[in-house]
């Protein structure tokens, strides 16, 4: 049967070994104070264990205050990662007086007499309790962006926390515990070593890779596909849309005088009527139109399964958006317009080509006097 003595040394190894890599993580790759701070917690919960083990070995009943210490500034220094982690980092105003509260209680209550194995009791209720919190917050349905192995690893902290708690406060109203309770208690501990170790560096290996998804796939000023992503994902919904015999339409899009409009009021202005006509463009939309900047004030949008008729009408409200828009930065009194240039993908057509042929008639805009919408093709619409 498992014994108290022989887990220690285990689970302190166990997080120690987390520790060490934590640490090889974060030296390939950024340094954040997240990692930063698991690292620590996995470091303080290792060496409190093995203090643990150390002090039963050494007969030094004194060391039972540091490891209470210990117990709870591990679970602190976790919490406060966790917060952070999920962007509620004034969280920690809350963790650290009540952890500085608990180790005051827990030296208080060890030099009143308390026996060292109903300290341990009361550290293990803590920390149950600890780990059902965390594991809520985890699950939690208003959780932004929660991932399936974010909701396994807050399902684990939830039952394992629970088994924790409960065999605390079994033991706390004087239940005899046989070895069998003890060592399901133990499995759980060891389970929310496991489970929160591996969880915690993938969770962030997630949120690494979805953060360099976006950096490769979105404009950086506008937050909008940029060039490869647009053509990637234009070229999907034209294969789609050619499979279901629906059409699709491609428009360009440019702002005019973009250049005078730098050089009169700065670049600031420049980037601020780039980033309007963006929003402007993402409130006219649908959800799986598609749009991107292609580089400077030139910009493409796909609208799947919209006909000629439907593409022009989608151009005509972004161009009487983009019209009403104002720009804070030259006070208001410049009106920002767009040219566009309308197109319906032939079945037969690769996507370069009707681009081009889109950017004809977008130059076509721009020739017969710009805040315009031409068709590729076809009849003018002026504005």
């Amino acid at each position: 049967m498992i014994n108290i003595h022989s887990y220690m040394l285990a689970i302190g190894i166990g997080n120690l070994a987390f520790a060490m890599l934590m640490v090889a993580y974060v030296r390939a790759t950024s340094v954040t104070p997240v990692l930063s701070m698991w690292t620590w917690a996995r470091m303080v919960f290792g060496a409190t264990q093995l203090l643990a083990w150390a002090r039963t070995s050494a007969e030094m009943p004194l060391l039972g205050i540091v490891e209470s210490a210990g117990w709870i500034a591990g679970l602190t220094i976790e919490g406060i990662a966790y917060a952070c982690f999920f962007g509620y980092p004034h969280l920690r105003r809350y963790l650290v007086p009540q952890a500085v509260l608990g180790v005051a209680l827990a030296c208080a209550a060890f030099l009143n007499g308390m026996p060292y194995a109903q300290l341990i009791i009361y550290v293990s209720l803590t920390m149950g309790t600890g780990a059902m919190t965390t594991g809520a917050f985890l699950m939690h349905p208003r959780m932004p962006g929660a991932t399936a192995l974010q909701r396994l690893v807050g399902a684990t902290d939830i039952g394992c926390g629970a088994v924790l708690a409960g065999w605390a406060l079994v033991a706390l109203w004087g239940i005899p515990i046989t070895p069998a309770t003890e060592a399901i208690a133990y499995i759980a501990g060891y389970l929310l070593l496991i489970v929160n170790g591996f969880g915690f560096i993938l969770m962030s290996k997630q949120r690494d890779d979805a953060r360099m998804e976006r950096l490769a796939t979105t404009d950086d000023l506008t937050g909008l596909l940029n060039r490869r992503a647009f053509f990637a994902r234009a070229e999907a919904a034209r294969l789609l849309a050619l499979r279901q015999q629906q059409p699709i339409a491609l428009l360009m899009l440019d702002i005019d005088h973009f250049k005078q409009l730098n050089d009169r009021f700065g670049h600031a202005t420049g980037d601020e009527a780039l980033v309007k006509f963006a929003a402007t463009c993402n409130a006219a939309l649908r959800e799986h139109d598609i749009l991107g900047r292609l580089g400077g004030e030139e910009f493409a949008l796909a609208l799947p399964g919209t006909d000629q008729d439907g593409a022009l009408h989608a151009a005509e409200r972004l161009r009487q958006g983009v019209a009403a828009t104002r720009l804070l930065t030259c006070g208001n009194d410049y009106t920002m317009t767009v040219s566009i240039g309308v197109v319906v993908v032939d079945p037969g057509e690769d996507l370069p080509t009707a681009l081009a042929r889109a950017d004809h008639a977008l130059y076509e805009a721009k020739r017969n006097g710009r805040n315009r919408v031409e068709v590729s093709g076809a009849g003018r619409r002026r504005a």
